[in-house]
């Protein structure tokens, strides 16, 4: 008989919405969080708004946990790390070191839902000096900055003149092997644009990109408003180093629209930074011997007709932990993997013995 059980792996937003799905249904939901707390990436990197709503970010997240956190059929594990696995789909056996106790999970069909991280852009090349410049921040770095509502330069505490964000850090990148889009950085570039110009109202606002990749309702949603209402400027350019002058940063790169090259002195530069896959979601692909894409995120089977099944029957994937994802793609990816999980227990269920 097949157990009835199903494990999530990761506390974020696909975590969160495919428990809440199970649950619903009448399935038990065990729900598996190395941290003490539910929220993921949003949370854990203090998110300010959402992206493309400016919705506050503590708000949304605080709703979304709030049907799974006293739901009779929703069991969280709180500092909890999956460490080994065995069986097959209907008969699950996950060993999990829980504040310091091993303990065994049988489940019946598993979900991954271990997310991302953010690209290092110290970690290949230091031509856009992060480490080197205090100024020099990331996405993140900003995130935090603009949830506090004390967006300032970092090197004196001032609110910045000046502040200009460069593109594809990390993403659609031969040379470090990245090759592939991020999918959501220009939607949050052009968010937090926004909020800086509504924080620090005579700051001036630039954004250096190769390509402005605006999907659905994104480009009227923050694109154009970005522009017209805030007037934050887009420059088709791709910036190649930043170096210290004086009490400012220089950023050198070309502006390809003019073919020419450009230096322009800026207080504060936010690289937008791309996603990579968590550790998390590479131990994962070990420890269920789960199919990892090139770039070594969770690779699905079906393509773009089956985007949460993978290479173990009765493991699936939601979030991005497959690849590059934003909230919306998260979402729609559980509440799939959630059912396709049932389904997979109930066909068994229903097999005569």
């Amino acid at each position: 008989m097949a157990n009835q059980n199903i494990l999530i792996i990761g506390g974020g937003i696909a975590g969160i919405e495919a428990a809440k799905g199970i649950a619903d249904l009448g399935y038990k939901a065990i729900l598996v969080e190395k941290r003490d707390r539910l929220g993921g990436n949003p949370d854990e990197q203090q998110y300010a708004a959402l992206t493309p709503d400016l919705r506050d970010a503590s708000e949304a997240l605080s709703e979304m946990m709030a049907p799974i956190l006293d739901h009779k059929n929703v069991e969280i594990l709180y500092n909890t790390l999956v460490t080994d696995a065995s069986g097959s789909m209907g008969d699950f056996t996950v060993k999990c070191i829980s504040k310091g106790k091993e303990i065994e999970v049988k489940a019946g069909a598993v979900i991954v839902a271990t997310g991302f991280t953010h690209f290092d852009p110290g970690r290949e090349t230091q031509k856009y000096g992060y480490y080197e410049h205090d100024d020099v921040i990331t996405l993140t770095d900003a995130e935090k900055m603009l949830k506090a509502h004390n967006f300032v330069r970092p090197s004196n505490g001032e609110k910045p003149k000046r502040v200009c964000f460069i593109q594809c850090v990390g993403s659609r990148d031969r040379q470090i092997g990245n090759e592939y889009c991020s999918k959501v950085c220009c939607g949050i570039s052009s968010k937090q644009a926004i909020e800086v110009r509504q924080q620090v109202p005579d700051c001036k606002v630039f954004i250096f990109y190769i390509d402005m990749r605006m999907y659905g309702y994104w480009e009227n949603e923050i694109y154009w408003p970005a522009q017209e209402k805030y007037k934050v400027n887009y420059v088709k350019g791709m910036a190649t180093e930043i170096v210290k002058k004086g009490d400012s940063l220089l950023v050198k790169g070309e502006d390809t629209t003019l073919r020419r090259p450009m230096e322009v002195p800026m207080d504060m530069v936010i690289l937008a930074v791309g996603m990579e896959p968590s550790e998390g979601t590479k131990q994962m692909a070990k420890i269920f011997g789960l199919k990892q894409n090139k770039y070594h995120f969770i690779e699905t089977t079906g393509g773009p007709l089956d985007t949460v099944s993978t290479s173990v029957p009765g493991v699936f994937a939601a979030g991005a932990c497959t690849g590059p994802a934003d909230l919306e793609d998260s979402v729609s990816m559980a509440g799939l993997a959630a059912m396709k999980a049932i389904t997979a227990i109930t066909k068994l269920q229903a097999v005569p013995a």
